[in-house]
């Protein structure tokens, strides 16, 4: 018997991205709910039921771990919860999934946040800031550095692919308008040429690409109050 669709909310950003690439690859069906944060959907009360942060992605699974269903929010989280749900991609042997949780809380805590503030500051600041751009962009840098060098003699930041790859590969996607040059880590590089050549992750990144550049960011104010304060438009 097959399982009833997963509603993912989601919009086509590198959090977004991780749950769609799961999803397919864990061959899972799903609905896609978008949430259009350009236009302040995140700030709506029945989407902050379920994602209190007004953030997306989050997920409602009519299928819980005790039949009912169950809502989660942060993307960390939701992979976790995949993972543990299908048995893929997040191993059980306890001494792996260290290693897949130190990559992914790594991603979480810093390639995500250094990374989405050096695509900011260097795209949407209303003025430049240099030394918020530097400190970033720098910083960004310095993460690709660390990829790099776990990824000498790895095909996959955690062993066998993972919810960790699946994590960090939106994030470093648009490298360039992070102001980073991916010739000079020649591992990563390979890694990220390895991800997307994978069909599900393909698949994944596609979902709403067509709705992604619909809005000049750079140059909407009533868009930049909506994303980058606390109001809805």
């Amino acid at each position: 018997m097959s399982q009833p669709p997963i509603d993912l909310y989601y919009w086509p950003t590198p959090n977004g991205w991780k749950i769609s690439i799961m999803l397919e690859e864990c061959g899972l069906a799903y609905n896609v709910v978008y949430v259009d944060i350009a236009a302040g959907e995140q700030f709506e009360p029945d989407f902050l039921k379920i994602a209190p942060n007004n953030r997306m992605p989050a997920i409602v699974d009519p299928d819980g771990p005790d039949g009912s269903p169950v809502s989660i929010f942060e993307s960390g989280a939701i992979l976790q919860y995949l993972g543990n749900k299908t048995g893929r991609f997040y191993p059980t042997d306890p001494r792996q999934r260290i290693v897949v949780e130190e990559w992914l809380f790594w991603q979480m805590c810093g390639l995500g946040p250094m990374a989405g503030q050096a695509h900011h500051f260097r795209h949407y600041a209303p003025e430049p800031v240099e030394y918020a751009i530097n400190r970033y962009t720098d910083e960004v840098n310095r993460l690709y550095g660390v990829m790099n060098k776990r990824l000498e003699g790895r095909d996959f930041l955690a062993g066998d692919y993972s919810i960790a790859d699946m994590a960090c590969v939106g994030w470093v996607k648009p490298y360039q308008r992070q102001g980073q040059d991916i010739e000079a880590f020649p591992n990563l590089k390979a890694w990220l040429e390895r991800m997307i050549a994978r069909p599900a992750v393909a698949a994944g990144l596609a979902v709403g690409e067509e709705r992604r550049h619909s809005i000049d960011i750079a140059k909407d104010k009533d868009v930049q109050a909506v994303l980058f304060g606390q109001r809805a438009r």
